[in-house]
Formats: structure tokens, C-alpha cells, sequence
């Protein structure tokens, strides 16, 4: 992940998402050249931008494609829990087909974030039937 300032990624993410810094290498000016963090059972690799090797923030680029998915045990909390340390609410908290309960925010960094408990095992089949049925203007 390349973030426009590492540092203060690092400290909204432990606060938002309950993030361990595994560590971070930083060069004598102070730009982090690379960091390690773990939410919950994945680690993220961030730095800040070096724009002279194509490494740009979502700032920088008008936005980013990238949503990352988190599993907690509360979404409804995780939720309320990422916005108090600065998120913004992209997606309000609700049951989804795919069996999951989730809701997305944005980071002040540029990426978006599915925090997401699961509810039910859906096998793909009935996640089709599902989905097809919300599509065509059913319940999920």
C-alpha cells in the first residue's frame, strides 16, 4: 500500500482497526521506505510515495480501485468504532446476501474498507440465487 504519509497511516490504522506495527524502515529524512502492519490474521505492507519508482498514493492518482476486506466479530462496532478515529461511511452496516453483515468506510488514505462479520455459510449456488433474485428487484 503506498499511502501519501505512512506515519500517520499507521497510527489511524491501530487506532480504526486495532493494528500491530511489525515494524517499519525509515530513511534519515523521515520517508518510510517500508512498514509491516497486522490486522487480525493478515499483514499489509505499506510506504510512503516515491513517485521517481511509480509507487503513488490513491491521492496522487485520483483515487483507488482497492477495497480490502476485514473480518471482525462485530461489524455494527467496527464500524462506528473506524469512523470515531476519522473514517467516512461509505456503505451503512447491513445483512448481506453472501451471508456476511458489513458496512465499508474510507480511510483518510485513500482506500476503502469492508468490515464484515460473518452471519451464515452460503455455498456459491445459493449466493447466485441470491444475488440474481436482488438483481432482478427481489430480497436477498
Amino acid at each position: 500500500m503506498t499511502v501519501h504519509d505512512a506515519k500517520a497511516a499507521i497510527a489511524f490504522y491501530v487506532k480504526a482497526f486495532g493494528a500491530v506495527e511489525l515494524f517499519r524502515l525509515v530513511e534519515p529524512a523521515g520517508r518510510v521506505g517500508h512498514a509491516e502492519i497486522r490486522i487480525g490474521n493478515t499483514v499489509l505492507m505499506m510506504n510512503d510515495e516515491y513517485p521517481d519508482f511509480g509507487a503513488r498514493s490513491p491521492g496522487a492518482i485520483g483515487g483507488s480501485p482497492v477495497a480490502f476486506h476485514i473480518a471482525v466479530p462485530d461489524a455494527d462496532e467496527a464500524v462506528e468504532k473506524a469512523v470515531a478515529a476519522g473514517a467516512t461511511l461509505v456503505r451503512p452496516v447491513q445483512d448481506q446476501f453472501y451471508g456476511d453483515r458489513s458496512g465499508m468506510v474510507a480511510c483518510p488514505f485513500g482506500y476503502r474498507w469492508f468490515l464484515a462479520a460473518s452471519k451464515e455459510v452460503v455455498s456459491p449456488e445459493e449466493m447466485q440465487k441470491r444475488w440474481t433474485k436482488m438483481l432482478e428487484g427481489g430480497q436477498g
